[in-house]
């Protein structure tokens, strides 16, 4: 199943905010009856008093010599891929989306990951629904790992196949002004020479043809080492899970803050 959950900010209490700022005015309010002109209302009083510090305040403010704070706009990712980036057999929490949305926030900073993995796909069942998760995100992502393509070695499909549904979904990712990261897979040894090579060839080979940012391998520092992998030989445990976000985090960070 395909998860679009993302943490959500807390909601602010409007009515409670209305009433401590209502309760501000009308402790300015109170201060300053006692000290009106003769004649004058509140409210002229306040202007009288106040006005030419707002003046001089917004003159300030318009020749620089202060600077309201900034804040930074908050940016998605995508991660789409199969089962490797889903979380099988993983609680909530411990998959790679909400691992590396957590890594930004441990950095302060505000990213929202989308996990968009579906357990078994192959290149060809991805390339048919990238479409419809765009189009079903409330968002426009700023960037998407396109980490696809092990399903379809499994399976001893065409290497030259796995590369064309790979070049169209970045081509459809592009299209509506999403830049992508493009994460490499490995192929089996035991696949033979010519299938591992070419299989092996083809990620560094389309990411040098489509100019996207590439990270060779998602599984690295992972694949083959105990206690980093499911007792299926293949899936990432959290821990797994932790040294992958770990090792690719840099170059999502470096992707995202590119102009």
């Amino acid at each position: 199943m395909l998860d679009f959950q993302a943490d959500a900010a807390e909601n602010v209490d409007g009515g409670s905010a209305r009433s401590e700022a209502e309760g501000d005015i009308a402790s300015v309010d109170h201060d300053i009856a006692g000290h009106a002109a003769p004649g004058e209302s509140k409210m002229t009083s306040v202007l009288r008093r106040y006005g030419g510090f707002v003046w001089v305040y917004q003159l300030a403010l318009a020749i620089g010599l202060f600077s309201l704070p900034q804040v930074a706009a908050a940016k998605t990712v995508l991660a789409f891929g199969d089962s490797l980036m889903a979380g099988y057999q993983l609680r909530p929490g411990e998959g790679f989306a909400p691992q590396l949305q957590a890594a930004f926030r441990a950095k302060g900073r505000d990213v929202v990951v989308v996990n968009a993995g579906v357990s078994g796909d192959t290149t060809v069942q991805g390339k048919a629904r990238v479409k419809w998760v765009l189009a079903g995100m409330k968002v426009k992502p700023d960037l998407v790992i396109l980490e696809l393509g092990a399903n379809d070695m499994l399976r001893g499909q065409s290497p030259a196949a796995a590369k064309a549904n790979l070049d169209a979904m970045i081509s459809a990712f592009e299209a509506t002004g999403v830049r992508v990261i493009l994460a490499g897979m490995l192929a089996q040894p035991n696949l033979g020479a010519k299938y591992v090579k070419e299989f092996n060839a083809l990620y560094p080979a389309l990411a040098k043809q489509r100019g996207v940012a590439f990270y060779p391998f998602f599984m690295d520092g992972v694949a083959a080492v105990p206690g980093l992998q499911l007792g299926d030989g293949l899936h990432p445990t959290p821990k797994g899970v932790k040294v992958i976000v770990g090792k690719i985090l840099p170059l999502v960070m470096r992707e995202l803050d590119r102009k």
